[in-house]
């Protein structure tokens, strides 16, 4: 059995967006700041549009 240069080149290329769904504590990290950032810019701009009292 001769293995050919080409056929392990194809075994070893992993997509990047495989190689990030392959990865739980990036999937953690990314589940868990993305929601954070996203309830915190919402917080600070609900916050801005409420008016001043006069």
């Amino acid at each position: 059995m001769t293995d050919h240069p080409e056929s392990k080149e194809r075994q070893e290329k992993v997509p990047a967006m495989q190689q990030l769904l392959d990865n739980p504590f990036l999937l953690l990290f990314i589940g868990i700041t993305v929601p954070t950032v996203l309830y915190i810019v919402w917080g600070v701009m609900e916050i801005a549009s409420i008016p001043i009292a006069p």
